[in-house]
């Protein structure tokens, strides 16, 4: 299907949007960066010196998917696990920035919030350094979650909840279990964008997941030289990650090549929007977040992806983890 076919169905329901609320379940993290230029080697090791000319914190992780949904005309209601550190106080306060609530935030001290400093010169990356502890939650922080979890899903405004797995530990089984009972008792849609190395049936129960190409192959245990071999191979991966987690939706996207739907056993695809690339990092998580506003809102699913597409287009063109803005969106929306 053609982008431009979809132009006065997403203008006009754009405003569907406003004040929906998208519960997020997830690990969530800063990403911060330190800019500058490299002008000499260090006379202690054979390694650049970065002289700093800039530095800058952004949300990361599920946290960017939030920002994505309260950057759309949404309410996220966010909900992970932090330490008991400066991280979590520099977390918090990119979420107010970014109007996303931060009272359904668990803090388990054990562990730090999660952080990824990235050192860059002139847009490359020079190293990237993590702090974090990849580990299962304890019994009493993941009852905490459900907890919370509970509590978001009261409110009658909630139309999507997104599983948002970076394989930090918040996300395991158990857990995805109760939040797809906890969210079909209220008819709430159910979507999961899952980590490649995650076992399959760990999101089994979610109504829609949203690999990328090569979580798709990793998720269903097809060969990449089978797929590379065939197109078909893709509709077969499809069908083996939606018997997988027994649903009747998928969407996989593929980065220059689209995205391909799969509802009830048709299978759509829809060409990609980006008119210029810088950099992929957090598409992902504008794909999802305005996937699960726009579908949870009344949009088709193919309508949906259509609008996830746009704004996944949107953010590409930027350096980073940034949300789309519905003004970016409009614009996007208004050159198909």
């Amino acid at each position: 299907m053609a982008m431009k076919d979809f132009t006065k169905t997403l203008t006009a329901g754009l405003s569907r949007l406003d004040g929906r609320e998208v519960v997020i379940v997830g690990d969530v993290g800063v990403d911060e960066y330190t800019l500058g230029q490299v002008r000499r080697i260090s006379p202690e090791a054979p390694v650049p010196v970065v002289e700093v000319e800039n530095e800058e914190a952004r949300l990361g992780l599920a946290a960017n998917v939030a920002q994505n949904i309260s950057g759309l005309g949404g309410v996220p209601r966010l909900i992970s696990v932090v330490g008991q550190d400066a991280g979590a106080d520099q977390l918090r306060q990119l979420l107010r920035s970014a109007e996303v609530p931060v009272d359904h935030l668990v803090v388990d001290p054990s562990r730090p919030t999660t952080r990824k400093l990235r050192v860059m010169v002139q847009n490359h990356h020079i190293v990237r350094v993590d702090y974090e502890k990849k580990k299962f939650l304890a019994q009493a922080v993941e009852a905490e979650v459900i907890k919370q979890v509970k509590t978001a899903l009261e409110s009658p405004k909630v139309v999507a909840l997104i599983v948002q797995d970076y394989a930090k530990g918040v996300i395991s089984e158990s857990l995805v279990k109760t939040c797809v009972a906890l969210a079909k008792a209220k008819g709430v849609k159910v979507l999961a964008d899952p980590y490649r190395s995650t076992p399959l049936a760990t999101y089994k129960g979610v109504e829609l997941m949203t690999p990328n190409h090569d979580e798709s192959i990793a998720l269903s245990g097809v060969g990449a030289d089978e797929l590379r071999a065939s197109n078909d191979t893709l509709n077969e991966i499809g069908r083996v990650l939606m018997e997988g987690v027994g649903s009747k939706t998928m969407v996989i996207t593929r980065g220059k090549d689209g995205m391909r739907v799969f509802e009830n056993g048709q299978v759509t695809d829809l060409p990609t929007n980006a008119k210029q690339v810088f950099d992929v990092t957090g598409a992902g998580d504008t794909v999802i977040a305005a996937l699960a506003l726009a579908w949870g809102s009344g949009f088709t699913l193919v309508e949906a992806c259509a609008l996830s597409n746009i704004a996944a287009g949107v953010v590409v063109g930027k350096i980073g983890c940034v949300p789309c803005r519905r003004e970016e969106l409009l614009a996007a929306i208004a050159t198909l």
